[in-house]
């Protein structure tokens, strides 16, 4: 068939329009609309005819037009950004949103989003305020620190110190510090962004105190370190102590700027992990400023925090960029929230969602995956279900050789594929994001909520019966 007459085998689309399936959505949204979305769709058919896709494909395609355009407009409608349920054991999980907030903190926060707030404006003196004095002295007071600033990601921080205090002069960094921190962003293209030079100093696997005192010249400003969050280099290794840099940036009249990445408040050697430097320890050790990620280990919302010495974070506060890299009130309430929890070290890990799933024990995973299972025997599904030992990640580039033994539900399907029952989990509602593993799901309960149990166990019972 040639590419004319399936262009004529396109429907109309008035036709479209007229459809019961389209029509119904004229209730709630515009018709102009409806018929911007039709168009869309139909132009995506017209190109990939005009590419020379293949005819069946375009068949395909064309049979399936109003179910498209009917879950666009459910998507348009309902919304695109949905609740997923994490059944992959990955805690801090990029892809599916990193950190989730406890019902507690949301309840919190959406009692004082729906109404107005004291963003910028001193209470005590009736007059303007600043957003950053909201959180400044609960950070000030859980890190040790002088001073602290809030923007709206980590990148973002290391930018904005970078900027302000080297931008045309040098940067010195180890060579095995030079981290990629996903999605493609790296630490050599975000310092030249910042308009700073980098040196780079040592080897990938060692670099000495040496290397950075021979490296110092009189365009040097600043000595950074990089927590290396998302990778470890093993055996025959070297670093420069924090001390030594701070040490040496003293003599030199230099600043030291840490990159911790994962923000870390509590030390985690007391859940049985490996160490993982604090945000207080990099603060006693000297560091002029540090910049960590609020939606990683910390558990709250997505930003940048910058703690340190205050005379530096008052010339962060004063550069226009900072303006630029604020945050809302959505952020600062949620992470204000989240800070309150840390005051009280013996509480955290229950009300922090993140350092919760970290710390239940492997024997609590295994009683929910018992219940889970014995909920989706109960609705008589014909999927053969048993109870696994799996293993958990923290994710997010933070503590990857970090494992935290687990169990899930492994599900092996009744007369489908374990790879076509994946992709109806993932395109259920709610969506349910699962693993593979020699023909079974597998649903690790590590990150799965026990409200949650009934939709897993309604899904799959409504695939078995084949129901769409």
């Amino acid at each position: 068939m040639d590419k004319k007459s399936l262009y004529r085998r396109i429907p109309k689309v008035d036709i479209l329009m007229n459809s019961p399936k389209i029509n119904c959505f004229s209730e709630h949204v515009d018709r102009e609309i409806i018929i911007a979305v039709i168009r869309k769709n139909l132009d995506t058919l017209r190109g990939l005819i005009d590419e020379g896709v293949k005819e069946t494909v375009i068949h395909q395609r064309i049979e399936s037009i109003t179910h498209k355009i009917e879950r666009d407009l459910i998507n348009m409608t309902t919304g695109y950004l949905k609740e997923v349920i994490n059944g992959t054991g990955v805690i801090i999980h990029t892809n599916l949103g990193r950190s989730v907030l406890s019902k507690e903190i949301f309840e919190e926060v959406k009692n004082t989003l729906i109404h107005y707030t004291n963003l910028e404006y001193d209470l005590s003196i009736g007059a303007r305020g600043s957003r950053y004095d909201l959180v400044e002295e609960l950070i000030c007071a859980l890190t040790g620190a002088e001073s602290a600033l809030v923007v709206n990601n980590n990148a973002a921080a290391v930018i904005l110190t970078l900027k302000v205090f080297s931008s045309e002069y040098e940067t010195i960094v180890s060579r095995g510090e030079l981290v990629e921190i996903g999605g493609s962003f790296r630490i050599p293209e975000v310092m030249k962004l910042s308009g700073a030079r980098l040196i780079e100093v040592g080897t990938t696997n060692r670099t000495y105190l040496k290397d950075y005192q021979e490296a110092v010249s009189e365009q040097t400003k600043v000595l950074m370190k990089v927590h290396t969050s998302n990778y470890n280099i093993l055996g025959f290794t070297e670093s420069a102590k924090a001390e030594e840099l701070v040490d040496l940036a003293r003599k030199e009249n230099l600043m030291v700027i840490e990159d911790l990445g994962s923000g870390v408040l509590i030390d985690l050697t007391e859940y049985n992990f490996d160490y993982e430097p604090t945000v207080r320890d990099s603060i006693q050790k000297g560091i002029d400023l540090v910049t960590f990620s609020g939606d990683k280990l910390l558990g709250g919302p997505q930003c940048g925090i910058i703690v340190g010495k205050k005379k530096y974070i008052d010339q962060l506060k004063k550069n226009q960029l900072t303006r630029a890299l604020r945050v809302d009130k959505f952020t600062l309430a949620a992470l204000e929230a989240v800070f309150r929890r840390y005051l009280n070290s013996k509480t955290v890990a229950e009300n922090i969602p993140v350092l919760k799933m970290m710390t239940t024990s492997s024997d609590e995973i295994k009683e929910k995956a018992l219940r889970l299972k014995h909920l989706i025997q109960s609705l008589d599904v014909k999927s053969t279900t048993e109870i696994v030992p799996s293993v958990s990640k923290f994710g997010g580039g933070s503590m990857p050789q970090s494992i935290i033994q687990s169990f899930a539900i492994a599900i092996k399907p009744f007369q489908i594929t374990a790879s076509e029952m994946e992709e109806r989990l993932r395109k259920n509602n709610p969506p349910i994001v699962t693993r593979v593993s020699n023909e079974e799901i597998l649903i690790d309960l590590r990150t799965v909520f026990e409200e949650q149990y009934e939709a897993i166990a309604k899904a799959i019972l409504k695939i078995e019966r084949g129901d769409r």
